[in-house]
């Protein structure tokens, strides 16, 4: 997805940490989490906060937080009694559900119903960065490309796809379908090993 910037690599190498992500995700589920100078009410606040957030060093939770408002991922608001609640901006909802674009899988199921998944897709060459983010994802998925932009699957993966589509702005170009019958059906099924 960030192939010629290499800060852009770095910049996604950073949202890998799982603390990071458990955070970002939290606040994406909805979860404000409100944080003050008072340390009791600091101490009654980590108290709320989900066991999984627990691992977490409390130090280590308030960088996370920093980082995430410097990088415009949150906004705080603060209210008459000197209460900070975290928000999570728009960029910051985006990149959670890239993070979770990032870790999506298709799980196989045990038997193959007999269909074939096509995706095709025709992305302008000026929204190039969707069109390879795209492709690339669908390689990592799995998926078997006919020709440059139709690649094909055998396990149900719509919803996946509608993911992909949402997350990266591309419902304009890319179309999905299912058929019966597909050639080289044979070339196909040893590929994916469906014999």
């Amino acid at each position: 997805m960030f192939k010629n910037n290499p800060n852009k690599q770095t910049t996604k190498r950073k949202w890998r940490s799982p603390a990071k992500q458990k955070v970002l995700a939290l606040l994406l589920a909805g979860t404000a989490m409100g944080l003050t100078r008072s340390y009791n009410k600091q101490r009654w606040i980590l108290k709320q906060i989900p066991k999984e957030l627990k691992n977490i060093n409390r130090l280590y939770l308030y960088q996370i937080l920093h980082e995430f408002h410097n990088d415009r991922l949150v906004d705080y608001h603060e209210d008459k009694n000197g209460i900070i609640t975290l928000v999570l901006s728009e960029k910051g909802k985006k990149r959670s559900l890239a993070m979770d674009l990032d870790a999506m899988k298709i799980k196989p199921p045990k038997t193959w119903d007999g269909k074939w998944r096509l995706v095709a897709f025709d992305v302008p060459e000026k929204k190039r960065k969707i069109r390879d983010a795209f492709r690339d994802k669908l390689k990592e998925l799995g998926f078997y490309e006919l020709h440059h932009s139709l690649f094909v699957f055998p396990y149900p993966c719509r919803d996946e796809i509608d993911f992909m589509v949402e997350v990266l702005d591309a419902r304009p170009y890319v179309i999905y379908g299912e058929i019966n019958n597909l050639s080289p059906d044979a070339k196909l099924r040893l590929h994916f090993k469906l014999f």
